[in-house]
């Protein structure tokens, strides 16, 4: 079994990073205001600086969250089920960072492969992915594959009855035993 496991928003809160940062200079946002994936068009926030900024808060990795606890040994488990690869759409500049992160919280996982989009991972051969992002999960659903999608407030409108939602890592072990 070839598991694909996000980074961003999935393993690690990298968005609670942003809206520290966000928030020094912008009017103040809440993640839970966060509803939608493209969020950024609802706040006027330009793209090209919302990703700028994102990538910038990984050169600070030392100070970004884990989405929760445990994390290691969750992700122990889940690699005595099959391979783990680390599977995320970033610019290239901030793989070393995002590799120091995983070190630092101990993160269990056989490979990393970054791919330029999200989207893009449905290309790849994986036979579970576990993703927050609404645009992926769909896209990985187009492909046939199989999807489990990491809840977080921009990703609630999604209802596809093929898609299997979990609230933490842990479930998704249970979800990938009984498939």
């Amino acid at each position: 079994m070839k598991i694909a496991l996000d980074v961003d928003g999935v393993l690690a809160d990298v968005i609670k990073s942003w809206l520290n940062y966000s928030n020094t200079i912008r009017p103040k946002i809440s993640k839970h205001d966060i509803t939608d994936w493209d969020f950024w068009k609802k706040f006027e926030i330009n793209r090209y600086d919302f990703y700028t900024e994102l990538s910038s808060c990984w050169k600070n990795w030392k100070s970004i969250p884990p989405t929760e606890e445990n994390l290691s040994s969750v992700t122990k488990n889940l690699s005595n089920i099959g391979q783990v690869d680390i599977v995320t759409a970033r610019e290239r500049s901030t793989d070393s960072f995002v590799k120091n992160w995983l070190d630092h919280h101990n993160i269990s996982y056989d490979n990393y492969v970054s791919v330029i989009d999200g989207p893009m991972k449905a290309d790849l051969d994986y036979d579970i992915f576990i993703d927050d992002s609404p645009l992926n999960a769909l896209k990985i659903l187009q492909h046939n594959k199989k999807v489990i999608l990491y809840s977080q407030p921009w990703n609630q409108h999604i209802s596809e009855n093929q898609i299997h939602r979990i609230s933490n890592l842990s479930e998704a072990i249970e979800k990938i035993k009984l498939n």
